[in-house]
């Protein structure tokens, strides 16, 4: 099966083996976030604090094959390098590291493709696809977001 990126390229889907392998990545070297933060506004004159989303999914480490591989196959995020001998603090023995890291839809594009094989970071995909999927109880049933507008006639 192959699906078109948002450039018209042409790429295949990752296989089950291969988005098992990245979600084993995730649990063992990834960082996952998804909180609230407030952060100040980007206006001279009136600066204001607003509450934003962090969603975040990030690998880190010092083979970049394996980090190119990764986002290769995902076809989303970036690739970034962090030199760790710039400062002067720093010690020898440092290797240069590198990180695949996406965010907000991306983000939630991944999650939904790594929630069936993920295992200890679970709980962070599942509020990901939870803040993208929201689900509302009415008359104490579950319906979705699109239900509840068109219900509430706001559609």
């Amino acid at each position: 099966m192959s699906w078109t990126t948002w450039k018209g390229d042409c790429v295949s889907m990752p296989t089950t083996n291969e988005l098992a392998y990245i979600a084993g990545l995730f649990d063992g070297e990834g960082c996952i976030q998804c909180k609230q933060i407030w952060e100040a506004s980007r206006r001279k004159n009136k600066p204001k604090k607003y509450k934003v989303w962090r969603i975040t999914m990030e690998i880190s480490m010092v083979d970049e094959t394996l980090i190119r591989w990764v986002h290769e196959k995902l076809d989303v995020g970036t690739v970034l390098i962090n030199i760790k001998n710039k400062s002067p603090s720093s010690k020898p023995h440092w290797k240069t590291q590198w990180r695949w890291r996406c965010g907000h839809r991306q983000a939630y594009k991944v999650c939904k493709m790594l929630w069936p094989y993920i295992q200890l970071k679970l709980p962070q995909v599942e509020k990901i696809i939870d803040h993208y999927e929201p689900e509302f109880l009415m008359n104490d049933k579950v319906v979705s977001l699109h239900q509840y507008k068109q219900n509430m006639d706001m559609e």
